[in-house]
Protein backbone atom coordinates (compact mmCIF):
# COMPACT_ATOMS: atom_id res chain seq x y z
CA UNK A 1 0.00 0.00 0.00
CA UNK A 2 1.05 3.60 -0.44
CA UNK A 3 0.12 6.77 1.44
CA UNK A 4 -0.62 10.37 0.58
CA UNK A 5 0.97 12.46 3.33
CA UNK A 6 0.71 16.20 3.89
CA UNK A 7 3.35 17.87 6.04
CA UNK A 8 2.36 21.19 7.59
CA UNK A 9 5.51 23.29 7.95
CA UNK A 10 6.21 26.88 8.81
CA UNK A 11 9.00 29.32 8.11
CA UNK A 12 9.60 31.07 11.43
CA UNK A 13 11.83 33.90 12.63
CA UNK A 14 14.91 32.67 14.44
CA UNK A 15 13.99 33.51 18.03
CA UNK A 16 17.63 33.22 19.08
CA UNK A 17 18.19 36.58 17.40
CA UNK A 18 15.26 38.62 18.66
CA UNK A 19 16.03 42.33 18.89
CA UNK A 20 14.19 45.60 19.48
CA UNK A 21 12.82 45.59 15.94
CA UNK A 22 11.25 42.13 16.21
CA UNK A 23 7.71 43.45 16.61
CA UNK A 24 5.76 46.05 14.67
CA UNK A 25 3.67 48.76 16.31
CA UNK A 26 0.47 46.80 15.58
CA UNK A 27 1.75 43.84 17.63
CA UNK A 28 2.54 41.56 14.67
CA UNK A 29 5.94 39.99 14.07
CA UNK A 30 8.36 41.99 11.93
CA UNK A 31 9.54 38.98 9.96
CA UNK A 32 11.72 41.08 7.66
CA UNK A 33 13.93 42.01 10.63
CA UNK A 34 14.71 38.43 11.65
CA UNK A 35 16.47 35.51 9.94
CA UNK A 36 14.01 32.87 8.77
CA UNK A 37 14.39 29.16 9.54
CA UNK A 38 12.44 25.91 9.18
CA UNK A 39 10.38 25.52 12.35
CA UNK A 40 12.30 22.88 14.36
CA UNK A 41 9.39 20.64 15.35
CA UNK A 42 8.09 20.67 11.78
CA UNK A 43 11.41 19.07 10.82
CA UNK A 44 10.67 16.31 13.34
CA UNK A 45 7.28 15.89 11.67
CA UNK A 46 8.88 15.74 8.23
CA UNK A 47 11.15 12.93 9.42
CA UNK A 48 8.12 10.89 10.54
CA UNK A 49 6.57 11.41 7.10
CA UNK A 50 9.81 10.33 5.41
CA UNK A 51 9.94 7.19 7.56
CA UNK A 52 6.42 6.31 6.48
CA UNK A 53 7.48 6.83 2.87
CA UNK A 54 10.37 4.44 3.47
CA UNK A 55 8.02 1.86 5.03
CA UNK A 56 5.40 2.13 2.28
CA UNK A 57 7.03 2.49 -1.16
CA UNK A 58 5.10 4.64 -3.57
CA UNK A 59 3.92 7.02 -0.86
CA UNK A 60 3.88 10.74 -1.69
CA UNK A 61 4.72 13.67 0.58
CA UNK A 62 3.43 17.19 -0.03
CA UNK A 63 4.82 20.06 2.03
CA UNK A 64 2.23 22.76 2.75
CA UNK A 65 3.27 26.11 4.17
CA UNK A 66 1.81 29.60 4.47
CA UNK A 67 3.74 32.83 4.13
CA UNK A 68 5.33 35.23 1.64
CA UNK A 69 7.01 33.93 -1.50
CA UNK A 70 10.29 33.42 0.39
CA UNK A 71 8.53 30.65 2.36
CA UNK A 72 9.15 28.53 -0.74
CA UNK A 73 12.52 27.87 0.88
CA UNK A 74 10.67 25.61 3.33
CA UNK A 75 9.30 23.55 0.45
CA UNK A 76 12.75 23.34 -1.12
CA UNK A 77 14.19 22.09 2.16
CA UNK A 78 11.49 19.43 2.22
CA UNK A 79 12.31 18.41 -1.35
CA UNK A 80 16.01 18.20 -0.50
CA UNK A 81 15.19 15.68 2.23
CA UNK A 82 12.78 13.49 0.30
CA UNK A 83 9.40 15.20 -0.11
CA UNK A 84 7.77 14.99 -3.53
CA UNK A 85 6.02 18.33 -3.98
CA UNK A 86 4.92 21.43 -2.15
CA UNK A 87 2.52 24.34 -2.00
CA UNK A 88 2.96 27.83 -0.59
CA UNK A 89 -0.15 29.70 0.55
CA UNK A 90 0.85 33.26 -0.26
CA UNK A 91 -1.56 36.17 -0.20
CA UNK A 92 -1.64 39.54 1.56
CA UNK A 93 -5.05 38.46 2.81
CA UNK A 94 -3.29 35.93 5.08
CA UNK A 95 -0.99 38.50 6.71
CA UNK A 96 -1.24 38.83 10.49
CA UNK A 97 -3.07 35.52 10.97
CA UNK A 98 -3.36 34.11 14.48
CA UNK A 99 -3.84 30.37 15.05
CA UNK A 100 -7.54 30.49 14.18
CA UNK A 101 -7.02 32.22 10.83
CA UNK A 102 -3.94 30.14 10.06
CA UNK A 103 -5.74 26.85 10.67
CA UNK A 104 -8.65 28.06 8.54
CA UNK A 105 -6.36 28.85 5.59
CA UNK A 106 -4.43 25.59 5.94
CA UNK A 107 -7.61 23.52 6.16
CA UNK A 108 -8.92 25.21 3.02
CA UNK A 109 -5.67 24.32 1.24
CA UNK A 110 -5.87 20.71 2.46
CA UNK A 111 -9.36 20.46 0.98
CA UNK A 112 -7.96 21.82 -2.29
CA UNK A 113 -5.18 19.20 -2.27
CA UNK A 114 -7.81 16.51 -1.95
CA UNK A 115 -7.06 12.86 -1.25
CA UNK A 116 -4.76 12.25 1.71
CA UNK A 117 -4.24 9.69 4.47
CA UNK A 118 -2.18 11.50 7.09
CA UNK A 119 -1.45 15.13 7.93
CA UNK A 120 1.63 15.62 10.11
CA UNK A 121 3.03 18.79 11.62
CA UNK A 122 5.16 19.94 14.50
CA UNK A 123 3.60 20.26 17.93
CA UNK A 124 4.09 24.02 17.88
CA UNK A 125 6.00 26.84 16.21
CA UNK A 126 8.75 28.68 18.07
CA UNK A 127 7.30 32.09 17.16
CA UNK A 128 4.03 31.38 18.97
CA UNK A 129 4.38 28.31 21.21
CA UNK A 130 0.61 27.77 21.20
CA UNK A 131 0.39 24.16 19.92
CA UNK A 132 -3.04 25.06 18.55
CA UNK A 133 -2.77 25.05 14.77
CA UNK A 134 -2.53 21.28 14.28
CA UNK A 135 -5.53 20.48 16.49
CA UNK A 136 -7.53 23.34 14.97
CA UNK A 137 -6.85 22.05 11.45
CA UNK A 138 -8.12 18.63 12.58
CA UNK A 139 -11.28 20.17 14.01
CA UNK A 140 -11.98 22.23 10.90
CA UNK A 141 -11.57 19.13 8.71
CA UNK A 142 -13.57 16.93 11.07
CA UNK A 143 -10.64 14.54 11.54
CA UNK A 144 -9.35 12.60 14.54
CA UNK A 145 -6.03 13.77 15.92
CA UNK A 146 -3.06 12.37 17.81
CA UNK A 147 -0.91 14.96 19.58
CA UNK A 148 2.51 14.87 21.27
CA UNK A 149 3.68 12.07 18.96
CA UNK A 150 7.14 10.59 19.45
CA UNK A 151 6.99 8.05 16.63
CA UNK A 152 4.56 6.83 13.99
CA UNK A 153 4.97 3.06 14.07
CA UNK A 154 2.70 2.07 11.19
CA UNK A 155 -0.13 3.18 8.92
CA UNK A 156 -1.99 0.26 7.43
CA UNK A 157 -5.41 -1.40 7.33
CA UNK A 158 -7.00 2.01 7.69
CA UNK A 159 -5.33 2.76 11.01
CA UNK A 160 -2.25 4.58 12.22
CA UNK A 161 -0.29 3.43 15.29
CA UNK A 162 1.51 6.17 17.19
CA UNK A 163 3.71 6.38 20.28
CA UNK A 164 2.92 9.61 22.11
CA UNK A 165 4.48 11.32 25.10
CA UNK A 166 2.24 11.81 28.11
CA UNK A 167 2.90 13.04 31.61
CA UNK A 168 4.94 10.39 33.37
CA UNK A 169 5.69 8.22 30.34
CA UNK A 170 4.53 7.20 26.87
CA UNK A 171 1.53 5.42 25.42
CA UNK A 172 0.85 3.67 22.13
CA UNK A 173 -2.45 4.48 20.46
CA UNK A 174 -4.22 3.49 17.25
CA UNK A 175 -6.44 5.85 15.30
CA UNK A 176 -8.43 5.59 12.07
CA UNK A 177 -7.19 7.40 8.98
CA UNK A 178 -7.32 10.05 7.68
CA UNK A 179 -5.79 11.63 10.76
CA UNK A 180 -3.82 14.67 11.93
CA UNK A 181 -0.66 13.92 13.94
CA UNK A 182 1.43 16.56 15.72
CA UNK A 183 5.02 15.64 16.55
CA UNK A 184 7.22 16.60 19.50
CA UNK A 185 10.68 18.08 19.27
CA UNK A 186 11.89 15.05 21.25
CA UNK A 187 11.04 12.79 18.29
CA UNK A 188 13.77 11.69 15.89
CA UNK A 189 15.72 14.48 14.21
CA UNK A 190 15.13 15.03 10.52
CA UNK A 191 17.60 13.41 8.16
CA UNK A 192 20.04 15.73 6.35
CA UNK A 193 19.66 16.95 2.80
CA UNK A 194 20.26 14.41 0.06
CA UNK A 195 22.99 15.62 -2.31
CA UNK A 196 21.23 14.34 -5.43
CA UNK A 197 17.94 15.92 -4.36
CA UNK A 198 19.67 19.25 -3.77
CA UNK A 199 21.06 19.17 -7.32
CA UNK A 200 17.66 18.20 -8.70
CA UNK A 201 15.52 20.74 -6.85
CA UNK A 202 17.84 23.70 -6.21
CA UNK A 203 16.07 25.74 -8.91
CA UNK A 204 12.55 24.84 -7.71
CA UNK A 205 10.50 28.00 -7.19
CA UNK A 206 7.06 29.50 -6.92
CA UNK A 207 5.95 31.62 -9.90
CA UNK A 208 6.41 34.97 -8.15
CA UNK A 209 10.09 34.17 -7.45
CA UNK A 210 10.87 33.95 -11.17
CA UNK A 211 8.26 36.32 -12.59
CA UNK A 212 10.88 38.91 -13.51
CA UNK A 213 13.37 36.40 -14.92
CA UNK A 214 12.19 35.01 -18.25
CA UNK A 215 15.15 32.62 -18.54
CA UNK A 216 14.41 30.96 -15.18
CA UNK A 217 10.71 30.98 -15.92
CA UNK A 218 11.25 29.15 -19.20
CA UNK A 219 13.71 26.77 -17.53
CA UNK A 220 11.11 25.75 -14.92
CA UNK A 221 8.28 25.48 -17.45
CA UNK A 222 10.30 22.82 -19.26
CA UNK A 223 10.77 20.93 -15.98
CA UNK A 224 7.40 20.71 -14.19
CA UNK A 225 8.95 19.00 -11.15
CA UNK A 226 10.63 22.33 -10.34
CA UNK A 227 7.34 24.19 -10.09
CA UNK A 228 6.19 24.82 -6.52
CA UNK A 229 2.51 25.63 -6.18
CA UNK A 230 1.66 29.18 -5.13
CA UNK A 231 -1.94 29.50 -4.00
CA UNK A 232 -3.91 32.58 -3.01
CA UNK A 233 -7.02 32.90 -0.89
CA UNK A 234 -9.03 32.81 -4.10
CA UNK A 235 -7.33 29.57 -5.19
CA UNK A 236 -8.57 27.75 -2.08
CA UNK A 237 -11.97 29.48 -2.06
CA UNK A 238 -11.24 31.06 1.31
CA UNK A 239 -13.65 33.44 3.02
CA UNK A 240 -11.63 36.65 3.41
CA UNK A 241 -13.49 37.49 6.61
CA UNK A 242 -11.83 34.45 8.21
CA UNK A 243 -8.33 35.23 6.92
CA UNK A 244 -5.51 37.41 8.21
CA UNK A 245 -6.11 40.10 10.81
CA UNK A 246 -9.84 40.25 10.11
CA UNK A 247 -10.18 36.58 10.97
CA UNK A 248 -7.89 36.73 14.00
CA UNK A 249 -9.55 37.36 17.37
CA UNK A 250 -6.16 37.27 19.11
CA UNK A 251 -4.78 40.79 19.52
CA UNK A 252 -1.40 41.76 21.00
CA UNK A 253 -1.87 44.80 23.25
CA UNK A 254 1.66 45.34 24.49
CA UNK A 255 5.17 44.01 23.93
CA UNK A 256 7.87 44.38 26.55
CA UNK A 257 11.50 43.44 26.15
CA UNK A 258 13.00 42.03 29.32
CA UNK A 259 16.77 42.00 29.72
CA UNK A 260 18.30 40.10 32.60
CA UNK A 261 21.48 41.55 34.09
CA UNK A 262 23.61 40.22 36.90
CA UNK A 263 23.69 42.38 40.03
CA UNK A 264 27.01 41.03 41.16
CA UNK A 265 29.58 38.47 40.16
CA UNK A 266 31.81 36.22 42.20
CA UNK A 267 34.71 34.04 41.33
CA UNK A 268 34.86 30.58 42.88
CA UNK A 269 38.05 28.59 43.08
CA UNK A 270 38.04 25.39 41.10
CA UNK A 271 38.30 23.15 44.16
CA UNK A 272 35.94 20.68 45.77
CA UNK A 273 35.94 22.64 49.01
CA UNK A 274 35.01 25.94 47.33
CA UNK A 275 32.21 24.31 45.34
CA UNK A 276 30.91 22.60 48.47
CA UNK A 277 30.83 25.93 50.33
CA UNK A 278 28.95 27.54 47.42
CA UNK A 279 26.32 24.80 47.38
CA UNK A 280 25.83 25.12 51.15
CA UNK A 281 25.40 28.89 50.77
CA UNK A 282 22.84 28.51 47.97
CA UNK A 283 20.88 26.04 50.05
CA UNK A 284 20.99 28.30 53.09
CA UNK A 285 19.56 31.28 51.19
CA UNK A 286 17.00 29.05 49.46
CA UNK A 287 18.34 29.64 45.96
CA UNK A 288 18.36 25.87 45.57
CA UNK A 289 16.99 23.09 47.72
Amino acid sequence: MSLNIIVLAKQVPDTRNVGKDAMKEDGTVNRAALPAIFNPEDLNALEQALRLKDMYPGSKITVLTMGPARAAEIVREGLYRGADSGVVLSDRAFAGSDTLATSYALSAAVKKLGDFDIIVGGRQAIDGDTAQVGPQVAEKLGLPQVTYAEEILSAENGKVKVVRRIEGGVETVTCPMPVVVTVNGSAADCRPRNARAVQKFKYAAVPSEVAADEAKKEFIEKRPYLSIGEWTANTVDADLAQCGLSGSPTKVKQIESVVFTAKEAREIENTDAALEDLVKELIANHTIG
